[in-house]
Parts: C-alpha cells; structure tokens; sequence
C-alpha cells in the first residue's frame, strides 16, 4: 500500500533559468523554481555534471538557494580555464517523479 497520496503531485518547473552573461568575478543566479508535494528537491547539472554546491564543499562559490536558484558569489575565469561557463539545467525530484528545465548557458564576458 505505497499508493501516493491524493494532494501529492510529481514536480513542475515554474520558473526556467535564462541564458547569462556575466563578467568574470561578478556574482550571478541561475534562477530555477520548482513545484509539487513534497516540496521537490533541486539539483544542477552543468554539461551533464552535478554541479556541487556549498552544501557539499565549504569552500563552494555557488550556492543553492532555498527556492532552487543556483547562486555564484563570484564568476571564476582564469588563465586555466572557465570553470563556471557551460551549459547548466535544473532538476527537481520527489518520489514521483522529476522534472527538468530547459537549458541556460552562462557565458563569461570577454576579458
């Protein structure tokens, strides 16, 4: 008897990330809201990769916020590499089912 309970509905993307373009250092969000009982749980993805967020490293720049949004404190853009520029999208889960955003690029302005 696991039936899912009548109020309880699978997520739904409300709000989608936009495309960004953002000068290196600055801060920047990727905005994502998600809805659905129970409250879903968000995750990004950049190029197919998890993105890890402060909740897992300390030392993270980005941060989760409470409604989903991805937040940078500071774009880095180095020498070595761009590591926040890709393509980025959002997924909220619960135990019946996901949904997925479209897809936002965020673009680090020229030097």
């Amino acid at each position: 008897g696991s039936q899912p309970l009548l109020e309880d509905t699978p997520p739904r993307i409300v709000e989608h990330p936009t495309d960004l373009l953002v000068s290196k250092g600055e801060p920047a969000t990727l905005s994502c809201k998600a809805e659905g009982r129970p409250a879903p749980v968000v995750e990004w993805y950049k190029d197919g990769e998890r993105v890890e967020t402060d909740r897992e490293d300390p030392r993270s720049h980005r941060t989760l916020l409470p409604g989903g949004a991805l937040f940078f404190l500071r774009i880095l853009h180095g020498r070595r590499g761009k590591p926040d520029e890709g393509v980025y999208v959002c997924v909220a889960r619960n135990y019946l089912g996901e949904a997925i955003s479209r897809n936002a690029s965020l673009e680090v302005a020229g030097e």
